[in-house]
């Protein structure tokens, strides 16, 4: 007879470590062993970057895996090379987020899948070299050939749709495009502008915070930690005019609301570019001329983003080439492109140890605390985020900032170990905010526990 009184042997198990505990958020968030969802609570289909900082992660723990996460992005790439920030989940119960796109309005999109019609970081050749540094040197070699054309035509793409004047610099058209939705630098430039005649009636009308009430995100994450309804429902205005235009480059700069050559999103493909060339010296290729040349363009045209003033990055209006002077997480990740001088790297990294600016208890922060757009707990215009964080730990390494890159590895995991695998958290109090078991977070604090530097 079994002694009630003994201990339950479940009692008796050490808890999960956090790589433990990481592996089975992203089993959890695993669909089917073809792609990972970022949180099933409130993100039920594929997303571009998301996918990439995943495969990050997962390489760690199953390398094919991590390959597959990739290989599904792929599925979704537009005949002329784009590759979209959503791929739709296919299921019925989701056919209002696919009608809401109609990738199908544009006759390049691929006809097995049905995705959104624009784009987000390009994340992809950092993943995809990732994943290369931990097979064999023939693995190595096979898995960079599989993917090489795919690849070759999304960094085509990216120049010659969104790069028009051949400046340098690539343009973006809705702030989804930059992952980041909210950014400081986005929404003053959309205040700037006058909303259609339809959103400043339900303005006026004092509707907003009725329509908040039927947010779909607000029945999983309060609304205080979300989008202003009057800049979500300008942002879905936006989305709909570029369903009408067939998200057709060139007849959306006709008329658009958003044309802006966004820091964050340049600086990510000048590292993209450079592993980009790390595939190729594997691979024995040469780059065709034109994508080879404008990718040292991009480089240089980066300090054109450069303020003497402030000594900050900032994004720009591709019209009229005006810096949007809107201090944001972004004017960090120059470090991670590593194009810039290690002069303004160290300023850049005086702004990770001002307390008022990116260093707070729990940085780094996506708007400077000491921002009029600052607000801890709302979205991107405050809380820190574990893929900013994995970037410009990466960067710090590489210009040489060791001690720095260690005490941000060590608050981020901590902020983990605090907080668990939510989706952004409080800079000042580390406090989980968002959607939890955030799948992003999980995989890059698996690979901040297995970096060499770390350990």
């Amino acid at each position: 007879m079994q002694d009630s009184t003994a201990p339950d042997e479940d009692l008796l198990l050490p808890p999960p470590t956090i790589e433990q505990a990481a592996a089975e958020v992203l089993a959890t968030n695993d669909r089917g062993g073809l792609y990972t969802v970022p949180g099933a609570k409130l993100y039920p289909h594929q997303w571009l970057w998301d996918s990439c900082f995943i495969a990050i992660g997962l390489r760690h723990i199953d390398i094919e895996r991590a390959k597959t996460e990739i290989l599904s992005l792929l599925r979704g790439q537009w005949s002329n090379g784009m590759l979209p920030n959503i791929i739709f989940n296919d299921s019925r119960a989701y056919a209002t987020d696919r009608n809401a796109w109609r990738s199908w309005a544009s006759p390049l999109s691929p006809d097995h899948v049905s995705t959104s019609g624009i784009t987000q970081p390009p994340m992809l050749a950092e993943a995809i070299v990732r994943i290369g540094e931990l097979l064999s040197a023939s693995e190595r070699h096979a898995w960079y050939k599989s993917v090489w054309p795919a690849l070759i035509a999304y960094h085509e793409w990216l120049y010659t749709d969104r790069d028009p004047h051949k400046e340098g610099l690539v343009l973006q058209i809705h702030p989804w495009e930059v992952g980041m939705d909210n950014t400081p630098p986005w929404m003053a430039y959309l205040h700037e502008h006058q909303l259609p005649f339809w959103i400043r009636s339900v303005q006026k009308l004092k509707l907003l915070g009725v329509i908040g009430m039927f947010r779909r995100d607000a029945q999983t994450v309060p609304l205080d930690e979300r989008f202003e309804t009057l800049e979500i429902l300008a942002l879905l205005d936006t989305q709909r005019r570029l369903r009408r235009k067939a998200y057709d480059i060139s007849k959306i700069m006709d008329h658009s609301l958003f044309l802006i050559e966004d820091l964050a999103f340049n600086a990510i493909l000048i590292r993209a570019n450079q592993q980009l060339r790390t595939i190729a010296k594997t691979l024995d290729r040469k780059l065709p001329e034109p994508l080879a040349s404008h990718m040292k363009l991009t480089e240089e045209a980066l300090e054109q983003l450069w303020d003497d003033y402030s000594s900050q990055y900032y994004s720009r209006d591709f019209i009229s080439h005006k810096l949007l002077k809107e201090s944001s997480v972004a004017t960090l990740l120059p470090l991670y492109a590593g194009s810039i001088s290690q002069e303004r790297a160290a300023k850049l990294v005086s702004l990770i140890e001002n307390d008022q600016a990116f260093g707070p208890a729990f940085p780094l922060p996506s708007t400077a605390v000491g921002s009029k757009w600052f607000q801890p707990m709302r979205y991107w215009q405050g809380p820190t985020w574990m893929n900013i964080n994995w970037m410009v730990i990466d960067g710090l390494k590489r210009y040489g900032f060791h001690e720095h890159a260690s005490a941000l590895t060590d608050l981020s995991l901590e902020l983990v170990e605090k907080s668990g695998f939510a989706e952004y958290f409080d800079p000042i109090t580390g406090e989980p905010l968002g959607t939890d078991n955030f799948s992003w977070t999980a995989a890059l604090a698996i690979d901040l526990l297995r970096s060499d530097s770390h350990d």
